[in-house]
């Protein structure tokens, strides 16, 4: 009996150290972990706090994930550091009525709201959650920040 017990145990030891026993596959391109108050701003280099307007940009290739407190920051990063693989990014914001993260080329932008550098833009998974003031598309939202500049 003791050497059944010996076998079990390293059988399922085995499981473990050779990823049979549960590892699954991370998504690279997923929002990371947010560490509010101490990620930084990739632009501004303001700490990240409001939980409302944070943006998440990942690099396709590098799967380098990118920080920011507002989509004003991401948008005009891309612009400043003339990032050439923008139009393959993916773009994470927080829905303002949620939390959750989405897409932030598929959201709706009220443009209302006061957000933490000033652009007004909120996201929303649901265009009807976005109130009955305005609401544009994410083209509109770029052309809008990169028309101001900052």
């Amino acid at each position: 009996m003791k050497k059944f017990k010996v076998l079990v145990m390293a059988f399922v030891a085995l499981a473990f150290v050779s990823g049979f026993g549960g590892c699954e596959k991370k998504d690279l391109t997923a929002p990371e972990k947010m560490h509010w108050d101490r990620d930084m701003c990739e632009r501004c280099k303001m700490a990240v706090s409001d939980r409302n307007y944070a943006v998440q940009v990942v690099d396709t290739k590098t799967h380098k994930h990118y920080k920011f407190d507002d989509i004003g920051c991401a948008v005009l990063w891309f612009k400043e550091e003339g990032v050439d693989w923008g139009d393959k990014a993916i773009i994470w914001v927080k829905d303002g009525k949620t939390g959750k993260w989405i897409d932030a080329r598929r959201a709706w932008y009220s443009t209302d709201k006061v957000t933490p550098m000033g652009f007004g833009f909120t996201a929303y998974a649901n265009k009807d959650d976005a109130g009955k003031n305005e609401v544009i598309d994410f083209k509109e939202v770029e052309k809008r920040i990169l028309s101001r500049g900052r």
